[in-house]
């Protein structure tokens, strides 16, 4: 029996910015999170030059917080979702002038707190206890809170198919089931809390979408909660049908269309005329603004495989071991060689990048085609400027921390 093929990963060349200072850094500056502030915001400015100017663009922090990035994206978004407490404060300190939408499962006391002291626009409510908890602290703060019910609501089709990671749609815990909706809207309108203000409806279902997908899920989001404001009566203003946008790992010129995602919601908003629609990207704004740059240590061959070893490894960019796929990357050569021993070279047509855990997991990129990968050699790994450095275990083994650089400030 023939054995197939490995598919290649996909090469993806650097910014000319990101390529100079990826081989200007001396060793002990690698490896190094590279972010391109000029490709950010072209590519923001595109995304929002193809939405409609009544629909609003939130960006998910937790995609990528660093405050560099959330302030090069101020000039294009209308606010920042929030799912900590933590996040709250450094998304509040870096863009302060900007409305905040404060959402995730398990709010705790404090955080609602903090969110009300800071004055947190709007609020994802996401459980019926919540929405108690939340109108005693607000009462107690004297103050008054606009709310949005995130609800879990079933999607009809296939449209969460093809998706990556699916937040809704079937039993998790995040929102209210549809069936505790009611249960909230009366405590809502009925004079119980107030404090609290019935804004509308948020949902976010699923990532990884298509923008087919994503519009046939906005309209079930929001013939959803149209259908409730007439079942009770109600007048909702807002409907966040969330983010979730496609970054295509494995094809890296592949991008979400957003010109077609733009014309469905402008039909979508123009039959729902009272409702302000919102969507949160995270990944999709920022994934391609940011490389891991680091450096070849050693090029070995074991058991018919070889193996490059980088400095860092999965621990620095957790996003291949996350996503179980392989990075994009690029080979910068380095010339020359400081050493007197012999080179370390790559002899095969395509071998496997590794970092220095301990640990066989710890791969980044398989069936790399760089037949002469060389010891010193630099790599860059692109699509790392969202859930990359901050969702990795940063500590384990006590490697040094990369170093960061935002490029075209």
């Amino acid at each position: 029996m023939t054995t197939p093929t490995p598919t290649p990963t996909p090469t993806a060349a650097p910014t000319p910015a990101v390529r100079d200072r990826a081989l200007s850094l001396a060793p002990h500056e690698l490896p190094a999170y590279l972010y391109d502030l000029v490709a950010l915001r072209t590519h923001v400015s595109t995304i929002r030059a193809a939405l409609p100017a009544n629909i609003e663009l939130y960006y998910a922090a937790k995609a990528n917080p660093e405050p560099e990035i959330l302030a090069a994206l101020a000039p294009y978004v209308d606010g920042y979702e929030v799912s900590s407490g933590g996040e709250l404060t450094h998304v509040r300190k870096a863009v302060p002038e900007h409305p905040l939408a404060f959402g995730g499962p398990g709010k705790t006391p404090a955080e609602i707190a903090s969110a009300l002291e800071l004055g947190v626009e709007r609020f994802h409510v996401e459980s019926v206890h919540e929405l108690h908890m939340l109108a005693d602290l607000a009462r107690r703060a004297d103050s008054h809170v606009a709310v949005l019910l995130r609800v879990n609501l079933a999607v009809p089709g296939d449209s969460l198919a093809d998706s990556s990671l699916a937040m809704g749609g079937r039993p998790t815990p995040f929102g209210l089931d549809p069936a505790d909706a009611d249960i909230a809207v009366r405590l809502l309108t009925d004079g119980t809390y107030p404090q609290l203000e019935l804004r509308g409806v948020h949902a976010h279902l699923a990532s990884g979408l298509h923008a087919p997908e994503q519009l046939a899920v906005a309209e079930t989001i929001v013939t959803w909660a149209a259908d409730l404001a007439a079942r009770h009566r109600v007048r909702l203003t807002e409907v966040n049908v969330g983010g979730g946008m496609t970054v295509d790992y494995a094809h890296t010129d592949h991008r979400f269309d957003w010109p077609a995602y733009g014309v469905g919601l402008a039909r979508l908003a123009a039959a729902h005329p009272d409702l302000t629609l919102r969507i949160e990207p995270g990944r999709a704004l920022t994934a391609y603004c940011g490389w891991y740059a680091t450096e070849v240590l050693d090029v070995k061959l074991s058991h018919g495989e070889e193996f490059a070893v980088v400095r860092g490894g999965t621990h620095h960019l957790r996003t291949p071991a996350t996503k179980g796929h392989d990075q994009p990357c690029a080979v910068l050569p380095v010339d020359p060689w400081p050493h007197p021993w012999p080179r370390p070279t790559a002899q095969h047509p395509h071998l496997t990048l590794t970092g220095q855990l301990c640990t066989p997991k710890d791969l980044l990129s398989r069936h790399v085609p760089a037949p002469n990968l060389r010891a010193g050699d630099r790599v860059t790994f692109a699509l790392a400027g969202a859930y990359a450095w901050n969702i990795s275990h940063h500590d384990f083994l006590m490697h040094p921390h990369p170093t960061f650089h935002f490029l075209n400030r």
